[in-house]
């Protein structure tokens, strides 16, 4: 497993963030990515290509994290830093062929500027995932962008029974597509005592609200919150790489 923390102030928000990530107990390799710097906390998930889904996630957050230290980051500077990443993924292809197929979910909060007040940007690309944790109070921000979440929307199987079902690892939208697909972005104003959760769906697949929930409540360090929920998913199944981003926003 490995982690970091990273605290900061930007603007009138003081944040504090922690990371995590394992390669859990079936993969041999690790194909997600994290960020977790300043003002931008993503998680890419990469898949495909002849292992080369990591090459993809890497893409994806180092684009992000050339938005980190940019002054007055806008909603639309998200967007186009991730069609930015999508452009690099499909030029990484074309120079190195065995790659064909890669790709990468990409979810996250940045905070940005909205009418010179900060906001959090609420991100998503693909079956990755974005909690709030307020209030003593677990809610997912995130729609997910898969063929499971369509057959649960259109009621014909539940939730529970999606966690099992064989379509549960195809997405709908993600990077490395030839026609960039919509980004849901969602602007929330900051309330101080909120925590972010950002996650590859390693961490959703092998834990229920009800225990991501009971870890956050039992570590208010954002590292050890990290640490904790990653641990735990390895612990109880570990069928995927697991990657976690807690943010804090401090009162």
């Amino acid at each position: 497993m490995s982690g970091g923390e990273a605290p900061g102030r930007t603007g009138s928000l003081t944040v504090r963030a922690g990371a995590a990530t394992d390669v859990g107990r079936v993969r041999d390799h690790n194909e997600d990515s994290l960020l977790a710097d300043r003002r931008v906390f993503a998680v890419a998930d990469g898949m495909g290509g002849h292992a080369a889904g990591e090459v993809a996630s890497n893409i994806a957050v180092q684009t992000l994290a050339e938005l980190a230290h940019v002054p007055r980051l806008r909603r639309q500077d998200l967007v186009e830093g991730l069609t930015l990443a999508n452009r690099r993924i499909l030029e990484s292809v074309r120079r190195h062929p065995e790659q064909a197929g890669m790709g990468t979910t990409v979810t996250g909060v940045a905070v940005v500027d909205e009418s010179g007040s900060e906001h959090w940007a609420v991100f998503n690309l693909g079956d990755s995932r974005v909690y709030r944790f307020a209030d003593d109070r677990l809610s997912l921000l995130t729609v997910d962008h898969s063929e499971v979440q369509h057959l649960v929307d259109a009621g014909l199987i539940t939730p529970q029974e999606a966690l099992r079902h064989p379509l549960r690892n195809v997405v709908t939208r993600s990077l490395g597509l030839d026609t960039m697909p919509e980004v849901d972005v969602e602007l929330r104003v900051p309330e101080p005592g909120e925590r972010f959760v950002v996650c590859s769906d390693g961490l959703n697949g092998e834990l229920s609200d009800d225990e991501l929930a009971e870890l956050l409540r039992r570590h208010d360090d954002p590292d050890a919150a990290a640490a904790a929920l990653v641990q735990a998913a390895v612990d109880v199944g570990g069928r995927d790489n697991v990657s976690v981003v807690v943010v804090d926003v401090q009162p």
